[in-house]
């Protein structure tokens, strides 16, 4: 008897003690999280990119310039803003903003500086607000200490908009209802599928309660580190749709062994030791892929995988122990509370007509293998062309909901001072000798005239003499290829003769260029990210399945529907297809940690799948020998669960598209499109096809590495076992190999 299959009998036994510790774990984590102050920030910090040594040299030389700031734009529909009442209102909201806290400095739009903060029709003006704090320093309270303090320009009849990192962070938008629409999609597949409220109840139950566990896991942790603000929807996606897929596993196996006519604790072990055996397989490989994004040098897109990586443990977990207490609750009643007109369609994997269905389709396969298969490579490859094109960048306020103060704020400056207003370039100045400015002037005039610029302001010097800053204003979008080359432009060619000259050093920063910095970072550790997470997986397939070829198939099955969800995203939002589907009234590039997370995701993700279909045709070739027959029945007795777990997934991930985060939207299209991909095209056609072609090559290992690699036994190792259910027919035409 497998460890496994003990710890599910354990559960099933003792099942009140193991729903009362989750409980209790699940209270002390809750009320825990509750009283932490944590709270999720973007806060993108590149060691050793330059826009991190200009913010480095701001906050030792210049700390009034290096924490975040504000925009307050001011906006009138008749007249002008110089007008006389106009014009006091904006004089006395500057008044007020002077005196919040931490504030540094507020570039007024008045006096010599008029011309520049004041549109040419004279309709817009705006307020640059710099503090001395990080956003995440300044909590919620700086916004809502800004919206007090434009009151006197909103009684002037003014209309008074906020931007900037400060209001992103104390104004986030709602989450939407993605989940809950998610959910109850999920809810009518496994009532269709199981055909009883209680056998629906218990994966959604096991997913939601790991579900409230780990986001407040992840809570906890953002009250010590810096996590971003997608991590929560993140979670909430990956949490739900792994969650009740390797609960839909257990349940369906446990189902299936009761029928056999095992009792309930030996129906629960078995359950654990074969489908929870191949849930702590994927599920781990999950895991480890996505803390893999430690590879990519960037805190921020390191801690997005922990928190993702969090909540897909609690969930193994969870599958693994509160799930099979609940079965020994429920026992033999687990098909109790029917549906009325339901049919269960899974009472035992591999009976039944659809089970056929897919044996017919499997064996269809098997005679046309070329054709199929070049078919299906052909759409793949279709799919995966845009990604040849693929800009990384960052959305930026301009992707905000339209009904956002960011979002309005952003509009009003592009339509008054031009679209590069809302990303300017902060030029870091380190001065060689306190007190002579001649190198800042000199950056001026270099950075003057410079095609991509539509502004310099003039330099701002510290205290102490030794720092100043230029603001470089481009003449391009924020998140526009022109703005990343303008910032290369100016590090690489307009720069370099100035610090030559004066012996100054200067770094380009600000969060645009950090954007582009993040970009161009996530593009040299993508390629050797990829060969890590294919390069375990491989191993990991190897010692299960005891071949070279299974694994080398699978990670080559794996890129292809990995290729195809990124083309998809990319004709999406930086193409512009059908983009007003998703709100979205202009295109972006994709967010430039969106394809890393994405393949940690996916990769593992579509371990799931691999291992449940290649365990069952192991099974059955290790019975006939003959890989024909092996493919037709493994696909027949799994087909039918593994289109409800990816249409749940496909449903969850589509779900928040709702979401108004584009980035949350692209994480929701690319992961839908690649579980509809991985479950359709790779596991119906390319799969039965590469291994019919394959024949008995598929399970070629040379003996010397058999006799090294570790044995993973997914079968569950010795134990009763329920009676295997009746092959399905081949006809001996097809199973010729």
């Amino acid at each position: 008897m497998s460890r496994l299959d003990r710890l599910g009998r354990a559960a099933a036994r003792r099942h009140w003690f193991v729903i009362a510790a989750w409980l209790l774990a699940a209270v002390v984590v809750v009320v825990a999280a509750s009283a932490s102050d944590g709270r999720p920030v973007d806060v993108y910090s590149i060691p050793g990119a330059e826009s991190q040594h200009a913010l480095d040299l701001l906050r030792e030389r210049f700390p009034a310039q290096a924490g975040d700031s504000a925009t307050v734009v001011f906006a009138t529909e008749t007249g002008t803003v110089r007008a006389a009442a106009p014009s006091a209102g904006i004089a006395a909201t500057v008044a007020q903003l002077q005196k919040l806290p931490h504030v540094s400095s507020v570039v007024a739009p008045e006096g010599p500086l008029a011309a520049a903060l004041v549109s040419k029709d004279g309709r817009i003006a705006f307020a640059r607000v710099q503090y001395d704090r990080s956003a995440e320093q300044l909590g919620t309270v700086a916004f809502r200490d800004l919206q007090a303090a434009t009151a006197p320009a909103r009684a002037a009849g003014l209309d008074v908009q906020l931007g900037g990192t400060v209001v992103d962070y104390g104004n986030q938008s709602a989450h939407g209802n993605g989940d809950a629409i998610g959910l109850l999609v999920a809810i009518v597949i496994l009532l269709f599928a199981f055909g009883s409220v209680i056998a629906m109840g218990l994966p959604i139950g096991t997913a939601l309660f790991g579900l409230a566990i780990g986001l407040s896991l992840i809570t906890l942790l953002a009250s010590v580190t810096d996590v971003g603000t997608v991590a929560p929807e993140m979670g909430t996606m990956i949490g739900l749709g792994v969650g009740i897929d390797y609960s839909l596993f257990v349940v369906t196996r446990y189902r299936e062994s009761l029928a056999t006519g095992l009792d309930v604790d030996a129906a629960v072990g078995r359950a654990i030791a074969t489908a929870g055996q191949a849930v702590l397989f994927a599920g781990t490989t999950v895991v480890l892929a996505i803390c893999g994004l430690q590879l990519s040098g960037i805190p921020y897109v390191a801690v997005l995988g922990y928190t993702a990586a969090i909540v897909v443990a609690v969930m193994i977990a969870a599958a693994l122990t509160l799930l099979p207490a609940l079965l020994g609750l429920v026992g033999r009643g687990i098909d109790r509370l029917r549906v009325p007109g339901i049919r269960s369609s899974i009472p035992r994997e591999g009976t039944g007509s659809h089970a056929h269905g897919f044996a017919r389709w499997a064996q269809f396969v098997a005679r046309h293998p070329w054709p199929l298969a070049g078919v299906s490579l052909a759409v793949l490859l279709t799919l995966a062309y845009p990604v040849t094109q693929m800009r990384l960048g960052q959305t930026d306020d301009g992707s905000a909901p339209a009904s956002s103060t960011q979002r309005k704020a952003y509009d009003l400056l592009a339509d008054g001072f031009g679209p590069g207003v809302n990303g300017p370039l902060v030029l870091a100045i380190a001065l060689p000798r306190p007190g002579d400015t001649t190198p800042a002037n000199a950056v001026v005039d270099a950075v003057k005239g410079v095609p991509g610029v539509a502004a310099v302001a003039p330099p701002q010097i510290s205290p102490d003499h030794d720092a100043a800053v230029v603001t470089v204003e481009p003449s391009s979008r924020p998140d526009s290829a022109a703005t990343a080359s303008l910032v290369s432009t100016l590090r690489h060619d307009v720069l370099p003769p100035v610090v030559a000259k004066t012996g100054a050093k200067v770094y380009v920063g600000g969060v645009t260029a950090a954007y582009v910095d993040l970009g161009d970072r996530i593009a040299a550790r993508l390629p050797w990210f990829i060969l890590a997470v294919v390069g375990l997986s491989f191993l990991l397939l190897m010692a299960a399945f005891r071949s070279v070829v299974i694994p080398l198939t699978a990670g080559v099955m794996n890129l292809l529907s990995i290729g195809a969800a990124y083309g998809v995203v990319v004709a999406v939002f930086q193409f512009g297809w059908g983009k007003e589907l998703l709100g979205l009234h202009s295109t972006v590039p994709i967010v430039s940690f969106v394809p890393m997370m994405m393949f940690a995701i996916l990769f593992g993700l579509s371990m799931d799948y691999q291992v449940f279909l290649l365990t069952r045709i192991r099974e059955e070739y290790e019975r006939t020998g003959q890989t024909r027959a092996a493919v037709v029945s493994g696909l027949a007795t799994t087909a039918r669960v593994i289109t409800s777990a990816a249409l749940i997934m496909i449903s969850v991930f589509l779900s928040f598209v709702a979401t108004p985060a584009v980035v949350v939207q692209m994480f929701g299209v690319g992961l839908a499109v690649a579980v509809l991909v991985d479950a359709s095209i790779v596991r119906m056609v390319l799969v039965p096809a590469a291994m019919e072609l394959l024949g008995r090559a598929n399970w070629w290992l040379p003996s010397w590495l058999d006799r090294v690699l570790p044995r993973i036994a997914l079968e569950g190792g010795e134990g009763p076992r329920p009676a295997t259910p009746e092959p399905v027919p081949v006809p001996e035409t097809v199973a010729a190999r």
